[in-house]
């Protein structure tokens, strides 16, 4: 589906409706109508300082963390195809080493080196340093950046029931030392078997059907870019932080506020390109990246959609023609009048203009959230028909757990939104229903059934807290939705 209305005239005068105060979750309070004053809004992110003219964005360390989360999933995947190719024999703990420069990335070491993410034309960063330096993802985890979270992630974090998992950071190291305990078996031939009695398809894929590697990817784009960009940069819990920050001067050796800088900061954690509104849901979705420029190579910085501003995209192409949903453009709205505002007004602003700005940050990070919780009913949907396939020679053992682990790595974003339209009793009750892994072949004709009952129930609950269309929720076997 082509977006519509994600075209924005040169001069835009809008019309706000103005949020009420409360502890209500469901995003819909309204409060007073006013009309701001004229405010430029650009076809793409760019806004030139009102310092010095010259652009006043950035949020390369934004680019930085998407790129070492794609590396954190090229390196996981590379581990079987390393060990069967005979170049790679891991000991115990080699892999949580090797994982670990991912996650901890030391610049100070390793900037120089060259990353994993490959593009056609190929990147304009070729090295780390090249795009950003001093940043690494396990410090922006959340629970390790504690400053403005809305939740104490060591006694708070929900959806993962397993010993040992408290806290973000414990389950992230739970999946480390089963991807590592896994490579050093399939170095000695010790292979985890499928219900069918075949080995696992990959070093990262459970016996109990856990990819882990897509339950890291997921993870870590929710525990890193959504609850840094909505419960930090994008927040107004904190003073000095979020939407409190300073606009009144320009950082030390900036040219930039506080304030302008942290929307940059959760506009780079969305994701999206610089002209993402020039884009079709199939370009984003399809390839994700475009030399916008003509310059031979792909900037990482701006002409790359990275991690929730891709799955928007897919969801809205998904959507159906009876009730078609545009999530690229509300969040692309939402991100570039907010910005607007703040490039054509000087000073701490108004109460009036943080009113208006709080506005499009809901917009914003209503949008964005809802774009992932779109995907969780695509990959209900998607293990749905993985079971209805069971038993059958059409059925897939990696396909299914691809499935259900994208399904449960992006179940567990949503409590990093502090303005959640799912409370926290339906975020427990969803997590229950989907449990902390699949119901595979080797589960009794009832227990498929239960669950598969349990995933309908998963899908009404997300459908009714979002406010979704019944016409993209699917059929009870997973067709004919998202």
């Amino acid at each position: 589906m082509t977006r519509t209305g994600k075209n924005t005239s040169s001069t835009l005068f809008f019309l706000i409706v103005l949020m009420a105060c409360g502890t209500d979750k469901s995003n819909i309070d309204t409060g007073a109508e006013f009309i701001s004053t004229e405010t430029e809004v650009p076809a793409s992110y760019d806004f030139a300082s009102r310092f010095d003219g010259e652009s006043s964005v950035s949020y390369s360390g934004q680019a930085f963390r998407h790129l070492l989360v794609n590396d954190v999933t090229s390196y996981i995947g590379g581990i079987t195809g390393r060990i069967d190719g005979g170049s790679y024999f891991p000991v115990s703990g080699e892999v949580t080493v090797e994982l670990g420069f991912y996650l901890a990335f030391d610049s100070s070491t390793s900037g120089s080196l060259n990353t994993l993410t490959v593009t056609d034309p190929p990147a304009l960063q070729a090295t780390y340093d090249d795009l950003s330096s001093d940043k690494d993802l396990l410090g922006k985890l959340a629970g390790n950046d504690p400053v403005g979270q809305h939740v104490d992630w060591s006694t708070g974090f929900v959806g993962w029931d397993q010993d040992g998992v408290t806290t973000p950071q414990s389950l992230v190291d739970v999946w480390v030392a089963k991807i590592d305990e896994q490579a050093v078996g399939w170095v000695s031939g010790d292979l985890p078997l499928d219900p069918r009695g075949a080995p696992v398809p990959a070093v990262y894929v459970t016996a109990e059907g856990q990819d882990l590697q897509q339950l890291m990817d997921k993870f870590l784009r929710g525990a890193v870019a959504f609850s840094q960009g909505a419960d930090d940069y994008l927040d107004n819990d904190e003073p000095g932080k979020g939407l409190l920050a300073d606009h009144s001067v320009a950082e030390e050796g900036k040219n930039y506020t506080a304030l302008e800088h942290g929307w940059d900061e959760g506009f780079g954690y969305f994701g999206a390109a610089r002209d993402y509104p020039a884009w079709t849901d199939d370009d984003i979705a399809d390839l994700g990246y475009r030399d916008v420029n003509q310059d031979g190579a792909i900037d990482l910085s701006s002409e790359m959609n990275w991690g929730h501003s891709v799955n928007a995209a897919k969801r809205d192409r998904g959507s159906a023609q009876s009730a078609p949903n545009d999530f690229t453009a509300q969040a692309w709205e939402g991100f570039v009048n907010g910005r607007a505002l703040l490039a054509n007004t000087s000073g701490p602003l108004t109460d009036d203009e943080m009113a208006e700005l709080v506005v499009h940050r809901d917009q914003a990070r209503l949008a964005w959230e809802n774009a992932i919780a779109a995907t969780l009913v695509h990959y209900i949907n998607d293990v749905l028909q993985d079971m209805e396939a069971m038993d059958t020679d059409e059925y897939s053992f990696a396909d299914h757990s691809k499935h259900w682990s994208e399904l449960k790595g992006f179940a567990l974003v949503p409590q990093f939104n502090p303005a959640s339209p799912l409370n926290d009793a339906d975020f427990a009750t969803l997590h229950d229903l989907l449990d902390t892994q699949p119901v595979l072949e080797a589960g009794t004709e009832s227990e498929r059934a239960e669950y598969m009952d349990d995933l309908l129930q998963a899908r009404a609950l997300i459908g009714g807290a979002y406010s979704f269309h019944s016409d993209n929720l699917g059929d009870d076997r997973g067709l004919n939705g998202w």
